[in-house]
């Protein structure tokens, strides 16, 4: 992975399944601000969130950040998590990683949704205070006027699309094609992911 002496952004989610938002927002951190790179970090299990009926295995998100991130310049996968106690807490993760690759700095990329709720984060003042955060626009969530200490606001672009709406999409046998990494959108269909069928032609 990175070398070290380097700055990492950890963004983390289940990326069920992973879509072009994700990348185009790794990529456009790792160009337009000092990160060296940007680790996709798999979670398997949002502390915050119910467990849904339509988050899939592990190794097959897994395998689609594989695909979506083959050749993408700084962009790398992290799948600490999947070998971690459960639910995963961002806090553990990023001690962690600091001390398996030590000399290198990391810290926590959310969207303003997120930062909405931070205080509800497991340690989410250590967070800040020992990692840093950085923070992008989501829709219908204005990024945060207050500056503090730890937290770097970025007026990234937005990007409205949901790992939700894709997979409501493929079940309905929509085409995805574009709107997931090269590759993404035949694993599904391959492995008949999200419900997929063979789309209906009306002759």
């Amino acid at each position: 992975m990175t070398t070290p002496g380097k700055t990492i952004g950890i963004l983390g989610g289940s990326f069920n399944p992973v879509h072009i938002g994700h990348v185009m927002l790794a990529s456009y951190l790792t160009q337009f601000t000092s990160l060296d790179s940007v680790w996709l970090t798999l979670s398997p299990l949002n502390p915050l969130k119910a467990n849904s009926s339509e988050l899939i295995p592990d190794v097959q998100r897994l395998n689609m950040l594989a695909i979506a991130t083959k050749n993408a310049p700084g962009i790398e996968i992290c799948d600490i998590e999947l070998s971690m106690p459960r639910p995963s807490y961002t806090i553990n993760t990023l001690d962690f990683l600091c001390k398996k690759y030590p000399g290198r700095q990391f810290k926590l990329i959310i969207g303003s949704d997120n930062w909405k709720i931070f205080e509800q984060w497991r340690d989410y003042r250590r967070i800040i205070d020992q990692y840093g955060v950085i923070v992008y626009p989501r829709p219908g969530y204005p990024l945060p006027s207050l500056y503090e200490d730890g937290v770097d606001v970025i007026d990234a672009p937005v990007f409205n699309i949901s790992s939700t709406f894709i997979r409501r999409a493929v079940a309905k046998g929509f085409d995805m094609t574009f709107f997931l990494p090269s590759g993404v959108f035949d694993y599904i269909k391959k492995n008949r992911l999200y419900g997929y069928n063979e789309p209906f032609i009306n002759e």
